[in-house]
C-alpha cells in the first residue's frame, strides 16, 4: 500500500468525521476509503478511528497519526510550494464562506480582482449567515464576524468596525432622535438575535458606563432582514457600520448617539483546525484585508 495516500486518507477521514465525508473530498469511492484505512491499521497493528452510528472518531493513536501525518503533508505541501515559487499554491479550487450580507456589500464587488491576480484558481462561495463547521463542509478559509465561540479555532483578525445606532430620517422625523442610552427604551428596534448582535449592549462615553436593553416587535436572525426593516423606518438597529456603508455614504441612514462608543465588530479569517492553511486561503483573507483597509 502507498503509505503517502494511506496518510493523506486518514487525514481527510478525521477531518470530515466519516468515510463518505473523505470519499468526496478525494473523489473516490467510499469503499476505497474504508479500504486504505482497514490495511492502514492492520499494517500498523492498532486501531486507528472509532465507529459509531455518530460517526468515526480518532483513538488515542489515532489522533497520534494524524498529527503526525498532517505535519508530513503540510511539510511536503511547503516544500513544493518553496520549489515552484511565489505563485504556487494558486490554483485549483479555494472554498470561501461568508455573512451574505457583508460579502454581497463588501467582498462580492471585488472578486474580479482578486481571480485576475490568480487565474488558475476558481472559487466556491458559500453566503450563510450561520457558522457553517469548516471541515464538514470542505471549507479553506471562512469569514466570520464577532466574537469567536471556539477559541481553538485556527484564527486571524483580519479588519475592525464601529458599531452605532443607525435609524433613517424619516423614522427619527416621527418618532425623535435619543440624546442618551437610556432614550432608546423608548423606540423600537430591530433587533439582530445572532453572534455579534442581541438585546444588550453596553454604551461607554468617557468614563461613563450604560447597559442598555434593547426592546421592540421585530427580532430578525440574518442581516438583509434588519437591513430592510430598518430602511422600511421600521426602527432602529445596533450594529456595525459595515452592514450600512453604502446608505451611511448617501445619508439614507443615520447615526444617533454620536457622544457614545460602542464596542467595535470584529472581523476574522478562520481556517481549519489541525492543519496549515493552504496559501490560497492566506492569500485570499490577505486580499479581504486590504479590500477593508482602503
Amino acid at each position: 500500500m502507498d503509505r503517502w495516500q494511506a496518510m493523506e486518507t486518514l487525514v481527510h477521514v478525521v477531518e470530515a468525521g466519516s468515510f463518505s465525508g473523505a470519499a468526496r473530498r478525494l473523489d473516490v469511492g467510499q469503499p476505497s476509503v474504508s479500504k486504505v484505512v482497514a490495511q492502514l491499521e492492520a499494517d500498523l497493528g492498532v486501531q486507528l478511528l472509532l465507529r459509531s452510528n455518530r460517526g468515526l472518531t480518532p483513538t488515542e493513536s489515532g489522533l497520534a497519526y494524524y498529527r503526525g501525518a498532517r505535519r508530513a503533508l503540510d511539510a511536503a505541501a511547503e516544500a513544493d510550494s518553496s520549489a515552484r515559487g511565489a505563485s504556487a499554491g494558486m490554483d485549483g479550487k479555494l472554498v470561501v464562506t461568508a455573512p451574505l450580507t457583508f460579502a454581497r456589500l463588501h467582498v462580492m464587488p471585488h472578486l474580479q480582482r482578486f481571480l485576475d491576480q490568480h487565474p488558475q484558481l476558481t472559487l466556491d462561495v458559500v453566503l450563510d449567515d450561520r457558522n457553517i463547521d469548516l471541515l464538514e463542509g470542505g471549507i479553506d478559509v471562512a469569514l466570520r464576524l464577532g466574537a469567536l465561540s471556539d477559541s481553538a479555532m485556527t484564527a486571524r483578525r483580519i479588519s475592525r468596525s464601529p458599531r452605532a445606532v443607525l435609524a433613517t430620517p424619516a423614522y427619527l422625523e416621527r418618532h425623535g432622535v435619543p440624546l442618551h442610552p437610556a432614550d432608546l427604551a423608548r423606540h423600537q428596534a430591530v433587533v439582530y438575535h445572532r453572534a455579534g448582535g442581541g438585546p444588550t449592549c453596553m454604551f461607554q462615553c468617557g468614563e461613563m458606563q450604560e447597559p442598555v436593553t434593547l426592546d421592540g416587535r421585530l427580532r430578525v436572525s440574518a442581516a438583509e432582514g434588519v437591513r430592510a426593516a430598518v430602511l422600511a423606518d421600521m426602527g432602529i438597529a445596533i450594529t456595525s457600520e459595515w452592514m450600512f456603508g453604502p446608505e451611511l455614504a448617501s445619508g439614507q441612514v443615520q447615526r444617533v448617539l454620536p457622544g457614545w462608543t460602542l464596542p467595535a465588530m470584529d472581523l476574522w479569517a478562520v481556517f481549519p483546525s489541525g492543519r496549515k492553511a493552504s496559501a490560497k486561503a492566506r492569500a485570499f483573507a490577505a486580499f479581504v484585508e486590504e479590500l477593508l483597509a482602503l
